[in-house]
């Protein structure tokens, strides 16, 4: 659908202001609905990521993971799907040296190198590929996750704490170059977030995709001190080392607990039944179990319930359909107003 053509509703004579926080696999599917459906969106994402494609230049190179940021890109572009395609193809394992690389990724990797910043070469990158908003990485300097267990030890790096399978009691971030520099976000992502008609998180990992960006200290301060409603995606499906046997309030409990304060507003539920011996748990090694409900947990974490089949099965994984979970962020934003 061109952008002439999407269906225009407005907020005070201007589109709806849709802030989006996270990273992984999840949330370009929401990002595009929201972007089909004529959303002014800024997306902030997470650059504590350490695994894959975006781990490996990471550690050759020095610069924030692009993996997410290249997703999210391409979620929001109006550039033509063959260009699209190009920018996303990865190398195949046979090509030793560029192996399992996405050409978006150099790419990425390589205006950060031009322009010292990977701020500034995202936002290059987004008028090159007709990106329809705002995309922001969280913080212009790679952080590391940190997690600290329920038995008290203490683990550095995305992929090592979810390799535990320990429960995480909790995570906080720190400069990867600068252990002494407190992680700050830029400008522009505390101003988007204080502009907002809805600030939405998620889907996506608990602990490894949502929470680094809440760990910002100035992130969630503006979080804790905006006026928008806060919605949470509740994920599908249990991770391995992050929320095994967790239940939707159990994951609403660690988000407010890490802001200190129960700031999450409303939380959207799938409440459809994933078919069994559906999910390719060999593809989707990261998943686990459907997650369970704990209606009256979840009432006492926030304010608003929204529960509805947001169910999308393709590929033999469990996904969100976007465009369900864009129109109810959507609703949202205008009944807010």
């Amino acid at each position: 659908m061109s952008r002439s053509n999407r269906i225009v509703r407005v907020i005070k004579g201007r589109r709806p202001k849709v802030v989006v926080i996270g990273g992984g696999t999840g949330l370009p599917v929401i990002l595009k609905s929201l972007h089909l459906q004529n959303a002014d969106i800024t997306a902030i994402v997470t650059v504590a990521d350490d695994g894959g494609s975006s781990g490996i230049i990471r550690d050759y190179i020095n610069v924030v993971p692009p993996g997410d940021i290249r997703n999210v890109l391409v979620s929001l572009s109006d550039m033509s799907p063959a260009y699209l395609d190009i920018f996303q193809y990865r190398f195949e394992s046979q090509d030793s040296f560029f192996a399992g690389h996405a050409i978006g990724n150099l790419i990425i990797a390589a205006l950060t190198e031009m322009d010292h910043n990977i701020f500034d070469a995202v936002q290059k990158l987004s008028q090159m590929m007709q990106v329809d908003g705002h995309v922001f990485p969280v913080a212009n300097d790679p952080l590391t996750l940190n997690a600290e267990f329920l038995d008290g030890t203490v683990v550095a790096g995305e992929t090592e704490i979810s390799g535990q399978r320990k429960q995480i009691k909790r995570v906080w971030v720190t400069d990867t170059n600068d252990q002494a520099k407190e992680p700050e976000a830029v400008p522009q992502v505390i101003a988007a977030i204080q502009d907002a008609d809805v600030i939405v998180l998620g889907p996506g990992s608990l602990f490894t995709s949502i929470l680094p960006n809440l760990m910002v200290r100035n992130l969630s301060e503006a979080l804790l001190q905006c006026s928008a409603e806060v919605i949470y995606i509740c994920n599908i499906m249990t991770q391995k080392g992050e929320t095994e046997h967790f239940s939707d309030a159990d994951h609403v409990a660690v988000i407010n607990q890490h802001l200190g304060a129960k700031r999450v507003n409303t939380v959207l539920v799938n409440s459809e039944p994933v078919p069994a011996n559906y999910l390719d748990y060999q593809k989707y090694d990261e998943y686990l179990l459907p997650v369970g409900h704990d209606f009256a947990g979840l009432r006492s974490q926030c304010d608003r319930v929204i529960s509805n089949d947001f169910l999308s099965l393709h590929d033999r994984g469990v996904f969100h359909d976007g465009d369900k979970v864009a129109r109810e962020i959507l609703n949202r934003a205008f009944q807010s107003h």
